[in-house]
């Protein structure tokens, strides 16, 4: 079948067995209490997902497999001459469970350059659009016109065995994989350079073909692409990209269909849409105090304006982490290897010095630090990429790796529809006036 798909297999038959005997023996525990806020708020904190590939820890921030984002960044392999880990590796790991070798990446990098040919009618579909929709919108219509290739659909109309099920969403995962750079740069260059469209590179590794495509030739772009590619994979279950991914696939939608709604989810402003938030209030900033430059006494009062209109400070704060999020940190990192004088980026450290004390004093913010979309957007507008817009589009094209992975593994372990149960305002009332039997139990 093929050297991953055959390791995966092997995995997933382990791990499925595992879970059948855990639930046999101990399927009736209970694991967690849900307070009455949570089904208001959110389901904020709610333990209902299992998530294979990625955990993330309010203080230790993510872990992919048991590694963290600097662990990552010295066991994964490099592409030839570089420093950052290749997305290749992260995958693999996220689907098999184990840091691959030198030779899994390239073998990886070969497959998904074989894979990566995407038909004409998918270009055909995006040039419908108008050249001024949204990158994001443009990207998932072409997500959707390239659903007419998954096997998944072919082989489940065909009247596929449910045993099968995971080698058919593999195969398509391993195609989208490959496909959504080509679709993602060809966006870029249709929306910000006249059409003016380059064509794949084969040598290059699958970040770093991106970067090409996208018209970026320096060699420390492609390495942040790499970087950026990777840190932004995953990040467990419940945020909306991966758990949208995961409830459309859960109803057998096809990868194509279950990735396009996951990033419907991450085009939203409280998701992943938050990195254009960031660089866009950065830039207002500037303009408003008229320096490229500003102080942090200058900072905070602008910080202290935004905050009085109402307004939150784009790129600080987290629904799960309680500090500085390390893949913020990892960016930190690179700008101070490759940019360390950039205006731009200084003011993002001036910033991250500045915010926390002060929505520390508010008292009311439990996670005062920043997440890592507080940084990444000085990054691409020091290599030129000043495209905002954009942004999101590079964050889908990472968070492919995470819920695909995951994807993979829901089919594997036949993990059913997800259909958890909601109840009514007026049925809440009943229950605290303790009226019985209110659930219907």
């Amino acid at each position: 079948m093929g050297i991953i798909k055959d390791r995966f297999k092997e995995k997933a038959d382990a791990v499925g067995a595992e879970i059948k005997d855990l639930i046999k023996e101990h399927g009736t525990k209970v694991i967690g209490e849900v307070q009455l806020a949570q089904i208001f708020q959110g389901m904020r904190g709610m333990t209902g997902l299992v998530t294979e590939t990625s955990l993330l820890d309010a203080q230790e921030g993510i872990r992919f497999r048991g590694y963290s984002i600097p662990e990552l960044q010295e066991k994964l392999p490099k592409y030839e001459g570089g420093s950052e880990p290749l997305p290749e590796g992260l995958f693999y790991l996220m689907l098999v469970g184990e840091l691959p070798t030198e030779d899994d990446v390239q073998h990886l990098t070969s497959v998904w350059q074989r894979r990566s040919h995407v038909p004409n009618h998918v270009f055909a579909t995006i040039e419908a659009l108008p050249v001024t929709t949204h990158p994001m919108t443009q990207f998932v219509v072409g997500v959707m016109a390239l659903q007419t290739e998954s096997q998944f659909a072919k082989r489940y109309a065909a009247g596929m065995s449910k045993k099968d099920y995971w080698e058919a969403v593999f195969d398509d995962s391993m195609d989208l994989i490959a496909r959504l750079p080509r679709i993602a740069a060809y966006i870029y260059r249709r929306k910000y350079k006249g059409g003016d469209h380059i064509q794949p590179n084969g040598l290059l590794d699958w970040s770093g073909n991106f970067a090409h495509m996208m018209g970026f030739s320096d060699d420390s772009f492609k390495e942040l692409m790499r970087l950026y590619m990777t840190i932004h994979a995953d990040h467990e279950g419940g945020n909306v990209s991966a758990h949208t991914t995961h409830l459309v696939g859960s109803a057998l939608s096809d990868p194509y269909l279950s990735y396009a709604a996951g990033m419907n989810g991450l085009a939203g402003p409280l998701h992943g849409l938050a990195n254009q938030e960031v660089i866009k209030w950065i830039f207002e900033m500037r303009e408003e105090l008229n320096t490229e430059a500003p102080t942090g006494e200058q900072i905070a009062e602008y910080v202290k304006k935004t905050l009085g209109a109402g307004k939150v400070v784009p790129g600080y704060g987290h629904a799960v982490l309680r500090k500085t999020d390390p893949r913020f940190t990892a960016q930190m990192e690179f700008g101070k290897k490759h940019m360390p004088n950039d205006p731009l980026v200084q003011t993002v450290w001036n910033i991250y010095e500045t915010v926390p004390p002060i929505l520390q004093s508010l008292g009311k913010i439990k996670n005062p630090w920043p997440n890592v979309d507080a940084h990444s957007g000085a990054l691409l507008v020091h290599y030129g990429m000043v495209e905002y817009e954009f942004y999101t589009v590079l964050f889908a094209v990472s968070r492919a790796l995470g819920v695909l992975a995951s994807l993979c593994w829901d089919r594997a372990l036949n993990f059913p529809l997800e259909r958890p149960k909601s109840v009514t305002t007026d049925l809440v009332k009943k229950f605290l006036k303790g009226e019985d039997n209110v659930w219907g139990e």
